[in-house]
């Protein structure tokens, strides 16, 4: 494992170059890296159809499968995300604050690269090109592990991009992957805190656990998602319907959509029937608590463990609630605090789950599909946190630079 920390090595080297390079730098050697992963298409392609092969030989969920799938317009969307993030402010040296004591120093709180991040993640092989853009645009260097499972889409798009960056100025060693997918390999890196500066895992809830018991290195996690969808007695039940059927089926297997739906007792009868026809349609599994099975008896029971699940699939929880405050605190009981949202025409309701619900993200009368880098405009994202300290929910380029106090003086010293 001496490969992974002369990596680190390696990277910690390009992090003092790279946090020095103008803004100009970066964006032209984005706008390469986008030129070349455009041209680099089937090569890509192609490389990705040998993980899902390999993937469907061992029987991994559908769920997995669609996460690690480049679809053409999930390719396009890598490209286009590159390219935004080259349009977006540069952080670095932004003055946050900037203030003159009585005694004449003048004291900046300027924005500044954290140094070197490590990224841990599975399946997802766009992970690859967000982690490396919004590193690069932030000036940090980064140090990518992927999965298993996507090991040749990450060869060849890491391959792809580093190059380009390289070609365009970037120091050598800015942009890494681990090429060893064992465990191994992960517990090494875990151990570089002489080298890296923070780790972001992004996978499943053993992975977080995992890093987050074995690193030396500060964490932000990147933990479940457990997202829930309110209905209020006085919701629009036409909204209700588009933004519960969006947030579970429209990609069931990411972190942001619906596991759980929690109705008013008011609504039952007018919303659960209908409702629940569009989940079958689309072969949603449904899960419910004794009132929603007295309702529509075929409903499977759900567990208490049901309550904390993540599916990541067509199957979904659903409780009916007596109020605002049953619902607030079910979200805040078994939820992960990561996304929620209430569905309402009443204002005060409204203000009171955005005010008293403990989640990163919290909605009014839209779907929690839109936590996300690039639908909340930040060209894309390390992560969502799920961390209250330093960052919180979609993580872009400004949650990847920290501060210093830059402070002028002219000959000041301390009675």
């Amino acid at each position: 494992m001496r490969e992974v920390e002369l990596m680190g090595k390696r990277a910690k080297a390009a992090s003092r170059k790279l946090a020095a390079l103008g803004t100009n730098v970066k964006n032209s050697a984005l706008e390469a890296m986008a030129s070349s992963l455009k041209d680099s298409r089937d090569r890509i392609m192609e490389a990705n159809k040998r993980d899902i092969e390999k993937s469907k030989k061992k029987g991994l969920s559908r769920a997995f499968i669609d996460r690690l799938t480049i679809t053409p317009s999930r390719f396009e969307d890598m490209v286009d995300s590159i390219l935004h993030i080259a349009k977006l402010p540069d952080p670095v040296g932004g003055v946050i604050r900037m203030w003159r004591r009585p005694n004449g120093l003048e004291i900046s709180k300027v924005r500044v690269p954290i140094g070197v991040i490590g990224i841990i993640y599975e399946a997802r092989p766009n992970v690859s090109v967000d982690a490396s853009c919004l590193c690069l645009k932030s000036g940090n260097s980064v140090l990518l592990r992927g999965g298993t499972d996507a090991i040749n889409s990450n060869l060849t798009i890491v391959d792809v991009l580093s190059k380009a960056a390289i070609c365009a100025g970037i120091p050598g060693g800015s942009l890494q992957l681990i090429k060893d997918t064992s465990h191994r390999a992960v517990e090494v890196l875990l151990r570089l805190d002489k080298y890296v500066d923070l780790i972001i895992p992004r996978g499943g809830e053993n992975l977080i656990r995992v890093v987050t018991e074995k690193s030396k290195i500060p964490v932000i996690k990147h933990y479940k998602g457990v997202c829930h969808v309110y209905v209020d007695s006085e919701a629009d039940l036409k909204i209700a319907q588009e933004v519960c059927f969006n947030a579970k089926v429209q990609r069931p297997g990411v972190c942001n959509a619906m596991e759980t739906m929690l109705v008013h007792k008011k609504l039952v009868r007018k919303f659960l029937k209908p409702m629940f026809g569009r989940f079958k349609t689309a072969g949603v599994e449904i899960r419910g608590c004794p009132e929603v099975r007295r309702i529509v008896p075929a409903v499977k029971r759900a567990t208490e463990k049901d309550w904390s699940t993540e599916y990541l699939d067509l199957i979904l929880s659903v409780k009916v609630v007596s109020s605002l405050e049953e619902a607030m605190n079910h979200i805040n009981t078994y939820g992960s605090g990561h996304s929620d949202a209430i569905i309402t025409t009443n204002l005060n309701s409204a203000r009171r789950f955005l005010a008293e619900v403990d989640s990163a993200c919290v909605y009014v009368n839209a779907s929690t599909r839109f936590t996300d880098g690039g639908e909340f405009g930040m060209g894309a994202e390390i992560g969502i946190s799920t961390d209250k300290f330093h960052a919180r929910g979609p993580m872009g380029l400004e949650e990847l630079t920290t501060y210093k106090y830059i402070v002028y003086g002219d000959g000041q010293i301390r009675e």
